[in-house]
């Protein structure tokens, strides 16, 4: 795959439970995973404070903001609740249902953010559990994501691949 666009999608790093803001263990944890990734020339995140503070952890600067990246709401919740496998997610999707429509959001949103990187380039997008899967799967329509077993964790996600639409992707899994 090399030459080609990619775009990673990844969950904020760890917070404490009720906490808006990374705590010290999460900053760490990012700032070691930042140190393994990128470099990237788009980095986009949710407007929550601990996507933001993921991004700044791993080192690079935010150029984006957006509330879309921010929670599916309770018409998602009530038909996928978090957290739930990649494989749940393409399959509800498949319903379109208020799942299938944000999935869709996203994956516009997605292909947008691949027209501001060049060849061979890559972005970031640091987001939230049940909106990292839910996007990915939205990308990917017909993809098997069997392999993939668990929801995503703290700053895993996934790596999508970009041929004039999304062709391609691995699961990023870290060890804590």
């Amino acid at each position: 795959m090399v030459n080609m666009k990619t775009l990673e999608i990844r969950r904020h790093s760890i917070r404490d439970h009720a906490g808006d803001h990374l705590n010290q263990t999460g900053v760490t944890f990012a700032r070691l995973i930042g140190q393994n990734i990128g470099p990237f020339d788009r980095v986009i995140t949710s407007a929550l404070p601990r996507a933001f503070e993921t991004a700044i952890a791993m080192g690079f600067a935010v150029d984006e903001q957006t509330e879309l990246l921010n929670t599916y709401g309770h018409a998602v919740e009530k038909e996928a609740p978090w957290p739930q496998t990649f494989d749940f997610y393409a399959e509800v999707i498949k319903h379109n249902g208020a799942p299938a429509k944000y999935a869709h959001k996203l994956a516009k949103f997605y292909a947008s953010v691949m027209d501001f990187i060049s060849e061979g380039r890559s972005a970031l997008v640091v987001t939230h559990g049940g909106v990292v899967e839910l996007g990915i799967v939205g990308c990917l329509p017909g993809f098997d994501f069997s392999g993939w077993a668990d929801p995503v964790d703290y700053c895993e996600g996934a790596r999508l691949y970009w041929d004039d639409k999304f062709v391609d992707a691995e699961v990023l899994r870290v060890n804590r």
